[in-house]
């Protein structure tokens, strides 16, 4: 008599909390659980203080398409997406105004994970900030937009709970689905610096600190 297997297939429980404090995910890639946790509160005030500067906008894809997450950027350049293409600019297009200087505690933290990750002397010049509401989601994409590919990507989460999604050097490749709770952090670079990922349809939820929103900061070295 053949006993079926116990064992759940790949991926099942992805998204599941882990265990331990750092989770590599892939080549070069990990997840720092609660890496940040204790500089929430800093770091969304600051969030705020750029917002009011550069507010939150949904951009357009060079389709023509509308973004269903909102977007604002702080540091030496900002990413930015319109009919013409996607392309870092040091103005924000709404104000002609230089994108707010990214704040220390920003540069420090980013520059801290990125060590942690495998990856020191990280210098992000750009930091991106998303914002999720219930439904938003970020479709699997590469991150090439930057200059130096030998820098890492280092993606902060901030409120309610996201799944990541983290694939392969081809877009075809299955994504791990990660789940990602406020004060997280992923690093990735070097064999998986241009892993396609993505965020899931986020579900709905609340965070004391940003109410039924998530935040999303990922530095870059863009220039």
């Amino acid at each position: 008599m053949k006993h079926k297997s116990t064992e759940a297939p790949p991926g099942l429980f992805d998204e599941l909390p882990h265990p331990e404090p750092v989770q590599p995910i892939a080549e070069g890639a990990v997840v720092l659980h609660g890496f940040a946790a204790a500089d929430t509160d800093d770091l969304i005030a600051a969030v705020r203080a750029i917002a009011s500067e550069a507010p939150f906008r949904n951009m357009t894809t060079p389709g023509g398409f509308r973004m269903s997450v909102a977007m604002t950027n702080c540091g030496r350049a900002g990413w930015v997406s319109d009919k013409t293409g996607y392309r870092y600019d040091p103005l924000d297009p709404e104000t002609g105004k230089p994108w707010p200087a990214m704040p220390p505690s920003f540069f420090e933290l980013a520059t801290r994970a990125a060590a942690e990750g495998g990856f020191e002397n990280f210098d992000p010049d750009a930091c991106l900030l998303n914002r999720y509401e219930a439904g938003t989601r970020l479709t699997l994409h590469q991150d090439r937009n930057e200059r130096d590919f030998t820098a890492p990507i280092v993606s902060v989460s901030l409120g309610v709970p996201a799944v990541f999604l983290f694939g392969g050097l081809k877009r075809a490749d299955r994504p791990r689905r990660i789940r990602l709770e406020s004060g997280d952090v992923v690093v990735w670079g070097g064999a998986s610096r241009l892993a396609f990922h993505g965020v899931a349809p986020l579900r709905e939820g609340e965070h004391p600190m940003t109410g039924r929103a998530r935040i999303n900061l990922t530095f870059r070295k863009a220039l």
